[in-house]
């Protein structure tokens, strides 16, 4: 069975609400796609067959994906203040789940937490578990630019640990963009940073040594962070600062996390799978942004059982399926 850990809700009312709340531009190209921008960089952007839950369950017909492990991308709900951020969050856990529900056997839903509330976080993880049944939590890589060792995310992360909830990854956009202007920068390259910068930040901080009985998936692969394992143990080696909160090395920590398929190119995974090994893979596509398929994965040079722990026996075990 082929499970997809990395595919995304799209919703019509959270697109709606993103819009006004900060004023994004609307622009559409020629292909289908609706651009939601600001400040000349692209925030969120839809296609008409992104609404359409037939024609999406159909696609994984086709690619042979079985199930799909759905949440909210970037910028999640963290742009938002005070209620309307909890709002936010359980109106797209509302419509996740209904999506859900139409669909059990196919999709599962992960939550998004109002992380600017903690009170607020703790009482919709609860909701999203035991009243709408969803597997796990989407964390997004910084919380409107505060990051996620700050101390006063701790009562999330030991309630996480408690109940051995998968944490989903997702990044988000850097709050520094500066030499990011153009290009998609913000999107090609400043996501791939924050994504080594916060997993990095969790190691170095001891957030994996206090609570080490959840599994965190990283997006796009783990960015840089598996490219820079020996540096970041060479920081333990030289530098107190380094070795302040956690007892091994650096590399010891980011081995027993977990790490999505959308680098997409096989030079990539390889070297994934040879730096974490075949167990820590999981099966990704970033459905309905990218249209990927199981074959960056069929097509690597690994045996048929590492290509089954990758595309489903992980995600099994992990979320219990």
């Amino acid at each position: 069975m082929n499970v997809d850990v990395h595919s995304h809700i799209v919703d019509r009312q959270y697109l709606s609400d993103l819009v006004s709340t900060l004023g994004l531009a609307t622009e559409s190209t020629s292909d289908g796609k609706h651009l939601f921008r600001r400040g000349g960089s692209t925030v969120a952007w839809s296609r008409e067959d992104m609404f359409d839950v037939d024609h999406r369950l159909d696609e994984m017909d086709k690619k042979d994906i079985a199930v799909r492990i759905l949440s909210l991308s970037a910028p999640n709900v963290y742009l938002w203040d005070g209620i309307d951020q909890a709002k936010a969050a359980r109106q797209i856990n509302d419509a996740l789940a209904r999506l859900c529900r139409r669909s059990p056997d196919r999709l599962i839903g992960l939550a998004s937490l109002p992380l600017k509330d903690i009170d607020a976080s703790l009482a919709e993880l609860d909701r999203c578990v035991n009243d709408l049944g969803m597997k796990g939590v989407i964390i997004g890589s910084n919380i409107d630019g505060l990051q996620l060792d700050d101390p006063r995310f701790e009562p999330v992360w030991a309630k996480i640990n408690e109940l051995r909830l998968p944490v989903f990854e997702h990044p988000m956009f850097p709050r520094n963009s500066a030499g990011l202007e153009g290009f998609e920068l913000p999107l090609r390259l400043g996501l791939i940073f924050d994504t080594t910068l916060v997993a990095t930040r969790l190691i170095y901080s001891g957030i994996f040594e206090r609570y080490p009985d959840f599994p965190y998936i990283m997006a796009h692969t783990g960015g840089a962070l598996l490219m820079a394992m020996e540096r970041l143990d060479n920081g333990y080696r030289l530098f107190p600062d380094c070795r302040r909160y956690i007892s091994k090395l650096p590399s010891e920590y980011a081995k027993r996390l977990y790490y999505d398929t959308t680098a997409f190119d096989e030079n990539a995974l390889i070297f994934a799978m040879k730096a974490v090994g075949p167990r820590q893979l999981l099966f990704g596509t970033d459905d309905p942004f990218i249209n990927a398929d199981t074959s960056h994965v069929t097509k690597l040079p690994v045996s048929a059982a590492d290509k089954k722990l990758v595309l489903g026996a992980n995600a099994i075990r992990i979320f219990g399926l």
